[in-house]
Parts: structure tokens; sequence; C-alpha cells
């Protein structure tokens, strides 16, 4: 009973005898150390800490010895690819005044950091929304009065020069209603069904290397095991479509990008938990987003080229968003990656 509740814990447990062998460990252990507990299991502490903070395993002996509870901050965990800084406590646990086991409870402190940045761009982004919103309806009334008014003028001017004028007045109006369109993002919910990610990231795929010329290479990395997500097939197109052509614009057509496919278990998007998610990452090995710029490209308007809209990647989110997912992007000179996280949801959730 007790291994049930410790596996819904967002915290790290892991149980050593005092050996310091491994005897268990949670599913948020397995997700802090990548790794299986059926590969975990029977390592000793010094397989396991080998290669991180030498301060974990001299904590670790230190609490064993002492029999005391050992507290320490800020200490970073090397996992097969990348490393983690994290919270530290070992608790010994008593058996007839001896130790039996060691209880080593591990925090990770960038992960409350990502968890409070997502809910910053979450706030960000509704409030974004809603100020646009009410922009485009202020904008929308007197629009339409303009335009009806260009259309009465159109009937009663019988000059063909003096026509071209006002149908230049409609047009643009037109355009700019549909400008204002784009800006307020989806007008309808998705449409979910069962499908396979791999089909939607395949068919993006092919759309932007038939838009890319030759020297572009798109390669794909996928995990197969990923099941069927619920999901509306078009609007994820639209949204993974509206990210890989930036990547392909900053490329300026030259350069590799990488969609790459993973399974996240106990993750956390937004405010809300899930047990399982698929993350979709859009790689490019492009310059790099202006760092200037980057607590401010998924709001509407927002653009480093000259010639773009600045509508893409704010539409994609709202997109995303629709699915109760989040997108994010890290970026450094060399190597950009926007991050689709989406909840593996069923029909009855």
């Amino acid at each position: 009973m007790y291994k049930r509740i410790l596996d819904h814990l967002n915290t790290a447990i892991l149980l050593f005898d005092p050996e310091l062998i491994l005897t268990f460990i949670n599913t948020s252990g397995e997700i802090l150390l990548a790794d299986s507990a059926h590969h975990l299991v029977g390592q000793t502490a010094e397989e396991l800490f080998r290669t991180s903070d030498p301060a974990l395993l001299i904590n670790l002996k230190q609490s064993l010895a002492m029999v005391e509870p050992l507290v320490d901050r800020a200490l970073t965990l090397n996992r097969t690819n990348q490393s983690v800084t994290t919270n530290f406590s070992a608790t010994p646990l008593m058996v007839n005044e001896q130790v039996s086991e060691i209880l080593v409870e591990f925090q990770q402190v960038d992960n409350h950091l990502r968890i409070s940045k997502e809910e910053q761009l979450v706030t960000q982004q509704n409030t974004a929304r809603l100020l646009v919103r009410g922009l485009a309806h202020e904008i929308k009334n007197p629009l339409g009065g303009l335009r009806g008014a260009a259309q009465l003028l159109d009937l009663e001017l019988h000059d063909p020069e003096l026509k071209e004028y006002t149908q230049i007045i409609i047009d643009e109006s037109d355009r700019l209603q549909g400008l204002l369109d784009k800006m307020l993002g989806p007008n309808k919910l998705p449409n979910k069904k069962s499908l396979n990610i791999h089909e939607v990231l395949e068919r993006v795929r092919q759309l932007v290397q038939a838009e890319s010329s030759g020297s572009l290479l798109i390669k794909s990395d996928y995990d197969p095991s990923i099941p069927d997500i619920y999901a509306d097939k078009d609007q994820l197109i639209q949204a993974i479509l509206n990210i890989a052509r930036n990547a392909v614009q900053a490329l300026n057509g030259k350069g590799n990008i990488i969609f790459k496919t993973r399974i996240h278990r106990q993750m956390n998007i937004g405010r809300k938990r899930y047990k399982l998610a698929v993350k979709c990452d859009i790689i490019d090995n492009g310059p790099g987003v202006d760092p200037a710029m980057m607590s401010q490209i998924f709001y509407p308007m927002i653009t480093g080229r000259a010639e773009g809209t600045g509508l893409g990647l704010s539409i994609a989110q709202a997109l995303i968003n629709q699915h109760s997912g989040l997108i994010e992007c890290n970026s450094e000179p060399g190597k950009t990656v926007f991050s689709i996280s989406l909840p593996m949801e069923t029909g009855n959730e």
C-alpha cells in the first residue's frame, strides 16, 4: 500500500539498505534518474551517484554513520544525457534501535522553476489573448461600417476610375478583417479523434520538405512506442507546420531540422499533472532566437523578420492550448528547440 502512495508523490523517493544498496524507487525517482526501477534496484549508491556531486554520497554515508537526518541543497545530479539541480535529504529508519533503511528524498529545483515558468507563460498568453480580443472588437465595428459605406458609394459612382478607389477601400477592409481573425486565433473547438502523432509529424515533414530547397535536411527521431493521442489532426498539423516553417525561415533554406518525440510520465503542464504526456521537439541548427525577444515570441504581431506577420507562433500556441498542451522554446546559437507537450487523453476524459 505504501508503495502505491509513494508512486503518486511528486518527490523522488529512494530507499537504501544499510549497505547502501537501492531497494526501492518510486515513479518520480525513475523520472529523475531517467531509468527504470527494474534496472536501478540492486545498484549501490556509489554506482548511482558516481558521476554526480560528491556531496550526495558523502551526505548519505554520513547520515548512516551518525544515524541522523541530513539535508543539503542545490546539488547536481547527473543523468544519462543531462544534469539536474536537486535538494537532498537522507533520513535513517530505525527498527529495534538499528538502521534498517535510509530514506532519500530528492526535489528537483529546476523542475519547480520550469513549472513556474510554464504558469507565467500561460498567464501571459491568456492576458495577451484577452487584450487582442478586446482590441479586435473595437476595430471590427468601425471597419464594418467603413466597408459598408464604400460599397454604397460604389453603387452611386459611374466613373470606372472612381470605382477603383472604392474597391481599394473594400479590399483593404477585407484584408484587415482577415488579419484580425488570424490575431484572434482558432474560432472553433477542436474535433478530437484518436490519431498517431507520427502521422501528423510526417505530414508536416513532407509539406516542409516540398516547400524548401534540396539543401535543407529534415530528420526524424521518433519513439515508436508512443500510443495514439486524442486530438484534432488538422489543428495539430497547423500548429506544428507554423513552428516548422519558422525553423525553415531561420535557417534561410540551408541546415538541419529534427522532429523528435518522447513519452514522459507524471508531467506537469501548466497547473495540471498528467500521468502520461507526449513531447514533440522541433529542433533546428539555425542562429537562434534573439534573447531580447524570447519572452515575447508567442505574442501576436511580434516578429524578428521584416516580412513576417508575427502570428504563426501565437496561433500555434492557441491551438495547442486548446488541447490542454503548451509550447515552450529554448534557444542558443546553433540549436533552437520548440517543445510541444500534449497530455495523453482519451475520449472519456
